[in-house]
């Protein structure tokens, strides 16, 4: 809110407490370890912004809900059943893969490896102090290889376009091949991912969007389609174009890819991941394991059909405790389509519409 300068001293506003203007609501780091309190007080310092500490969770309760932003050390073994400000959890960069393990299990949305992390972590305190309206973030993966990820994903960012949705699709496998081959756009001018290695800071969503290629309605970022070597991209770099392409479009579909970077990149910066397996025992498996994973956000599963099935969708769903929110239709040539680079073709058949018709039905916030 805009404020007039007046003449003379301006009381505070009656009431018990001290008045704290709106803009300088705090970061909450719930820790008991030094260590990790000493990191996250130089960031926030860093970020201009003001940091309240406490020990535990029972501590912390008064203060969650109001805080700007909510930080839990990896000394932490659990989160309040209730509560509206989502948290990231912050580790060492000695405590490897458990850091991940610990989210998943105790609700955490985000997870930040300091010192590694400290830039982007510095970023997005200074975001939680104004908010401002972003998109969706849906990411797509496949419970077992050759699931039909890339298919779904491509699919999904069709139909929302087609709906008048702004949409960015982003190639989360630097091992698949390159998205923009199944979209026949290898010569669509605009960056790739290693174009925006080394990215640092915060990106305007204006210009990411004006710099990327397109097909089929909607914008996509993708790995190059060529026999180079992929090029590293890493996680702060991932972290700040995905805010970006959140802030810039109503829509973000993620083909997230199964590789454990991959889903550590990609997978925690979604709201809603759907998952797709065929229906079989081998995949039912693999989802299940696949889940342990992944971030504890809103899943959905797709069983994609195919001859001579051994499960049936339900009995798939039921299998892997996830609720079924459509079947993906045989199509029949799609593994050519694919190959020829017609899968936006392919897409406009009525089974598929009518699936991924019902996809977007799900609540996925404000879409048109």
């Amino acid at each position: 809110m805009k404020r007039h300068q007046q003449p003379g001293p301006v009381p505070p506003p009656a009431g018990p407490g001290p008045w704290i203007p709106e803009e300088s609501a705090q970061t909450l780091l719930v820790t008991g370890v030094d260590v990790l309190r000493n990191e996250v007080e130089r960031i926030v310092a860093a970020a201009g912004g003001q940091l309240r500490t406490v020990q535990d969770v029972a501590d912390a309760g008064p203060f969650w809900d109001a805080a700007a932003a909510v930080l839990v050390g990896s000394d932490i073994r659990e989160l309040p059943l209730r509560r509206r400000a989502p948290a990231v959890l912050v580790g060492l960069k000695g405590e490897g893969d458990g850091l991940w393990q610990l989210a998943a299990a105790i609700g955490a949305e985000r997870v930040a490896v300091l010192p590694d992390a400290a830039a982007w972590l510095a970023d997005y305190l200074s975001r939680s102090r104004a908010p401002e309206a972003g998109g969706l973030v849906v990411g797509v993966t496949g419970g077992c290889g050759g699931a039909g990820a890339t298919t779904a994903a491509v699919w999904i960012a069709q139909a929302a376009a087609g709906l008048g949705v702004r949409v960015l699709l982003v190639d989360g496998d630097p091992w698949g091949g390159g998205l923009e081959l199944a979209l026949a756009a290898e010569d669509a001018p605009g960056l790739r991912w290693p174009d925006l290695a080394g990215a640092s800071g915060s990106i305007d969503p204006a210009e990411l969007d004006d710099a990327l290629p397109t097909a089929g309605g909607f914008s996509f970022l993708s790995w190059q389609g060529t026999r180079d070597g992929a090029a590293g991209v890493d996680a702060t770099t991932v972290a700040g174009v995905l805010d970006a392409a959140r802030r810039g479009c109503e829509l973000v579909v993620l083909d997230i890819g199964r590789g454990r970077e991959a889903l550590r990149s990609f997978a925690w910066e979604c709201d809603r991941i759907v998952i797709v397996a065929p229906a079989r025992l081998r995949a039912a498996v693999a989802t299940a394991r696949l889940l342990q994973e992944l971030p504890p956000v809103d899943t959905a599963l797709v069983v994609r059909a195919s001859p001579g099935a051994a499960l049936d969708a339900p009995l798939i769903a039921e299998s892997v405790g996830l609720p079924l929110h459509g079947i993906l239709p045989e199509i029949k040539g799609l593994a050519a389509a694919t190959e020829l680079g017609r899968l936006l073709e392919a897409g406009r058949q009525r089974g598929v519409r009518r699936c991924v018709a019902g996809l977007l039905d799900l609540d996925w916030g404000d879409l048109p």
